[in-house]
């Protein structure tokens, strides 16, 4: 049984498509024989607070179905203050550093980027000519920060581009959840070994509701981070509440902004839920019409999970993200597309969506090509022959 060690900045109890990934990803390999151990920071996120049953605690060890999970000590934050959010990944990578000169390391290391900075402690320390070190890579950074908003091209960003080109060089294996993310590190080295990961779900899935469209509005769903990328507040804004409701699920940033405007506007049609468990959810998704999925600005590299874990429900989707998403729900057939960033065009889109063609044969083809075409064993097959 060969050991492999999982380096990662969130890992369940939080919650999130990042959570949930490397969950799927330790749990697989250990389905597929290897010894699975990760490393995590105590569970903070989203809320920047250490969750209460891991309060005053330096670092906490468990095993859960045969995977050993090390939970270290970081100083939590989700502050906008970029001093505060440096010092609690620098936090971490210390206590990376702590732990790996204190404990036997394996052989392969599966190292979960972004951050950079915790990606960098991670492989500067661990680099050797007989360890296997494995970059899996989300979001491009320091490209998506800059096109989010949160970086400048100045002397710090080009710092982050000489790290994230320090971690793409002494990777053996690197493994990106998007083309563009592979076409980028391949544009820096070309030579480089990649392989496509995407995030494909691994769940059980709860049956196709026999319910028909809303006979009134539609009932359109967001479920995830309500975070600044999202765009969730301002979707709220934009929306045509003519003929649709909009139910949300989730928390973060925004959250407090979102829960304002719906008190300050009852007149429109938005409705939060809150946040609930993953398998709860997937239950309550079923009740809906449509799910749609936005992005406040089309982020290069960035295809959201939620597209392959709708299309495993069975769910349509409104696209609203540009890049490479979009092409995947056009190749596939899961829904609709707006362009990336006009509101006009997404109220137009909703307005021409035809009731009649939200029905069980649409549901029922949607999950068989996700069965067909986004299978995470078939995935982690191909990936246990490269590691």
């Amino acid at each position: 049984m060969k050991d492999i060690l999982i380096i990662t900045n969130y890992f369940p109890p939080e919650t999130g498509a990042a959570s949930n990934r490397i969950f799927h990803l330790a749990e697989g390999l250990q389905k597929h024989h290897f010894k699975v151990s990760v490393l995590t920071p105590l569970p903070n996120y989203p809320t920047g607070k250490v969750f209460e049953a891991y309060k005053g605690r330096f670092r906490h060890s468990s095993v859960k179905n045969n995977i050993t999970i090390d939970r270290l000590w970081i100083y939590a934050s989700n502050s906008k203050n970029k001093l505060l959010r440096l010092i609690a990944m620098l936090s971490y990578s210390f206590s990376l550093f702590w732990f790996f000169i204190w404990n036997k390391i394996p052989k392969t290391v599966i190292i979960q980027s972004p951050p950079l900075l915790v990606a960098f402690t991670s492989i500067f320390f661990l680099r050797s000519k007989k360890r296997k070190l494995i970059l899996n890579i989300s979001d491009l950074w320091p490209i998506a920060g800059l096109e989010l908003g949160a970086f400048k091209k100045n002397f710090s960003y080009k710092m982050l581009e000489k790290i994230e080109r320090f971690n793409y060089n002494h990777a053996n294996l690197i493994l990106g959840q998007s083309n563009e993310i592979l076409s980028h590190v391949r544009s820096l080295f070309p030579k480089k070994n990649t392989f496509l990961y995407r995030n494909f779900p691994d769940f059980v899935t709860p049956k196709v509701s026999k319910k028909n469209t809303s006979k009134g509005k539609l009932k359109i769903v967001y479920a995830g981070l309500l975070g600044i990328a999202q765009g969730i507040y301002k979707l709220c804004q934009e929306l045509d509440y003519t003929r649709i409701e909009l139910h949300i699920y989730g928390a973060g940033a925004e959250q407090n902004k979102i829960q304002t405007l719906i008190s300050n506007n009852p007149e429109l049609n938005i409705i939060y839920h809150g946040e609930i468990s993953r398998d709860k959810l997937h239950t309550a998704l079923m009740e809906y019409d449509l799910t749609i999925i936005p992005l406040l600005n089309r982020i290069y590299g960035s295809v959201p999970s939620k597209i392959f874990e709708y299309a495993r429900l069975g769910l349509p989707m409104i696209y609203f993200g540009g890049g490479e998403g979009e092409q995947i729900i056009n190749e596939y057939n899961l829904g609709w597309i707006a362009k990336a960033g006009n509101y006009s065009d997404l109220n137009t889109v909703i307005s021409k969506i035809n009731p009649s063609e939200i029905h069980m044969e649409r549901r029922e083809t949607i999950k068989e090509v996700s069965f067909k075409n986004f299978d995470f064993n078939t995935q982690l097959n191909l990936l246990s022959e490269k590691i």
